[in-house]
């Protein structure tokens, strides 16, 4: 689980362009879409959430990305043909490099500070994922929903089937806010490492997005005489 130094402003995009859905005032039929992970990151409480860990955990962040250079910059000292990858020929010749036994105790470090990081942020997203269920029952009642599909389940839908925006604002009323300080022995269940990975996909894919989008800058042109 990576993605430690992606900001809070991809978490606010991946909230505005997935979880967005048309302006619709009621369900037309009685079969809706909804994507739980995109729900979630995009209610206030994970916004919220996520900016505090960053500011909270900023030093851990900025650790392991100076570590995450460090290692590679020594992997870049063992590609010896520097073709971007280790082959297994470079591979077998690092097993007796010093850079070898440099490289696993970053990476350990690294670990370890990634866990503090994540912990965090798995315990705010099982503190949503608690209210979701209540939250989708609140959206289907009031739209009297008889069925809800996931997006991977459908081959296509109209727009007006899409509640995500409608669970979201149910989110939002049901949890405004989130712990981010994991109470002492707390083990996150399986299921929110699952949603923490697909929200972290999510805000992957935001930020390559809002990168993608993002305008080029150009060189600096001489100014003639």
């Amino acid at each position: 689980m990576k993605l430690l130094s992606k900001t809070f402003a991809a978490a606010s995009l991946a909230g505005a362009a997935l979880v967005a859905g048309p302006a619709v005032a009621q369900v037309n039929g009685t079969i809706a879409v909804v994507n739980p992970p995109a729900t979630i990151a995009g209610s206030s409480a994970f916004s919220a959430a996520y900016q505090q860990i960053n500011t909270t955990y900023a030093s851990q962040i900025t650790q392991i990305q100076q570590k995450q250079q460090q290692a590679q910059t020594l992997i870049q000292q063992l590609d010896t043909n520097s073709d971007g990858n280790l082959d297994q020929a470079e591979q077998q010749a690092a097993q007796n490099a010093p850079q070898a036994q440099q490289i696993q105790t970053l990476e350990r470090e690294i670990g370890q500070l990634q866990n503090q990081v994540e912990s965090a942020r798995v315990y705010a997203i099982e503190q949503i994922l608690q209210q979701y269920s209540a939250a989708l029952q609140t959206v289907t009642t009031a739209d009297n929903i008889q069925v809800v599909l996931s997006p991977e389940a459908v081959t296509w839908s109209a727009p007006a089937a899409n509640i995500n925006q409608k669970v979201v604002a149910a989110l939002n009323t049901r949890v405004p806010s989130v712990q981010t300080t994991p109470p002492q022995n707390w083990q996150p269940s399986q299921q929110a490492v699952g949603v923490y990975q697909q929200v972290q996909q999510i805000l992957m894919v935001a930020a390559s997005r809002q990168q993608a989008a993002a305008p080029q800058q150009q060189p600096a042109q001489p100014t003639g005489r």
